[in-house]
């Protein structure tokens, strides 16, 4: 599992934008730039869309204002379903991105096996990620949402 001090992996994230689908490169996402990142096990899932995802989209301008460039929601969803859950949100300032087919969240050593739920999914987790080094990471014990909330990730910056 990735740590503190290691270095993001290189791969690509999903979004949909009014233009279309675009890849992002995690060189592109990280380098050069202060971010957080956060990650779900599903979109439109209860705790992802009744607690971490708003937490997130109330307490951005909190985290422009702490240096972060970026804020990014991932999960292993389509960019399309990432993009409605996003609208859905009112959450235009958070990167939106899918990883369909779970290859970054694999490199980061943080996908699970959630069987009948939807197969492989993200742990809930949350970094802070600086010139695309692993400053903070919380990843949450299965079912808990405890660590990788807004709050907590601002508290470490």
């Amino acid at each position: 599992m990735i740590k503190v001090n290691d270095k993001i992996p290189a791969g690509e994230l999903q979004q949909l934008t009014s233009d279309g689908m675009n890849n992002l490169s995690t060189d592109y996402l990280f380098a050069d730039k202060k971010v957080v990142i956060f990650a779900v096990p599903g979109a439109f899932t209860p705790t992802c869309s009744e607690a971490h995802l708003p937490g997130y989209v109330v307490n951005f301008d909190k985290f422009k204002a702490k240096g972060v460039d970026r804020v990014i929601c991932v999960s292993v969803n389509d960019a399309f379903v990432m993009s409605a859950w996003g609208k859905s949100q009112n959450a235009e300032n958070i990167l939106m991105l899918g990883d369909g087919d779970a290859t970054f969240t694999k490199s980061l050593g943080l996908d699970m096996d959630t069987a009948s739920f939807g197969g492989v999914r993200s742990q809930r987790y949350a970094m802070v990620v600086d010139h695309s080094v692993v400053t903070h990471i919380n990843v949450e014990q299965p079912g808990k949402f405890e660590v990788s909330d807004a709050d907590t990730m601002l508290a470490l910056l």
